[in-house]
């Protein structure tokens, strides 16, 4: 096997050993320690060391390698990172205050999320570790902004935003869902171990977009509305 064509989660495992699979990137390891070192100093708080947490289940447990193998994992690990883990390390960081407002960020992540799941450039990010960085960074970064922007954005403004991500979240689960053919090279040899044929695992991933996903938007919408609604009218003076 070619060396530059091998994911940076490693060769797609099999259910016998992808237990052992942790990734101890040395690199990587020294990253998130100085990415918490830096957290530290910036007074983050719990939320922000609960989406560390995630962070390190993603790239160093077995969860990394797994994703390699089955196109459906890689979707929930993209999930993990911009709807779960992104926002915690919003609300965890405070002094967070990104430049541009809410919508711009939120056409940004929409479209990275969308460039990423796009055949080619997630085959190359599968093939070159600097496309693989550069695919994780700008999910994460993107989602992270938009996350912090609602902060300062009006509750309309934040429940529109988060209705639109979930309706382009499902949208694009849907057009993953019901496309005719398997769509991703890199898992068309990698699914059958894991009794799951390429289109399977492909459905499966879209069904996790349209669905679970989809939700994490639609529930923070409406966390947003129901305190919108418990606010206590302001009194004209």
């Amino acid at each position: 096997m070619d060396p530059s064509s091998i994911p940076y989660c490693g060769p797609a495992p099999i259910p016998a050993d992808w237990m052992l699979r942790w990734n101890l990137d040395p690199g990587l390891l020294a990253a998130l320690g100085a990415a918490a070192l830096i957290a530290m100093r910036q007074q983050a708080r719990g939320p922000f060391w609960a989406g560390f947490a995630l962070i390190v289940l993603l790239f160093v447990s077995p969860l990394c390698a797994l994703s390699s193998a089955l196109f459906s994992v890689r979707v929930a690990h993209h999930i993990i990172l911009t709807a779960l883990a992104a926002p915690l390390f919003a609300f965890g960081l405070p002094r967070l205050r990104p430049r541009g407002g809410a919508s711009l960020w939120a056409a940004a992540h929409i479209l990275a999320f969308w460039v990423w799941h796009a055949p080619t450039p997630y085959a190359l990010a599968l093939a070159s570790d600097g496309a693989f960085w550069l695919m994780q960074l700008s999910l994460l970064a993107t989602a992270t902004a938009f996350w912090a922007s609602l902060r300062s954005s009006s509750p309309p403004l934040a429940i529109g935003l988060l209705l639109a991500m979930m309706v382009q979240m499902g949208l694009l689960g849907a057009l993953i869902t019901f496309a005719g053919t398997p769509l991703y090279a890199p898992h068309l040899a990698t699914t059958m171990a894991w009794g799951l044929g390429p289109l399977e695992d492909q459905q499966l991933a879209g069904l996790i977009m349209w669905a679970p996903a989809a939700l994490l938007y639609l529930g923070a919408a409406l966390w947003t509305g129901w305190h919108l609604l418990g606010e206590p009218p302001r009194v004209a003076e």
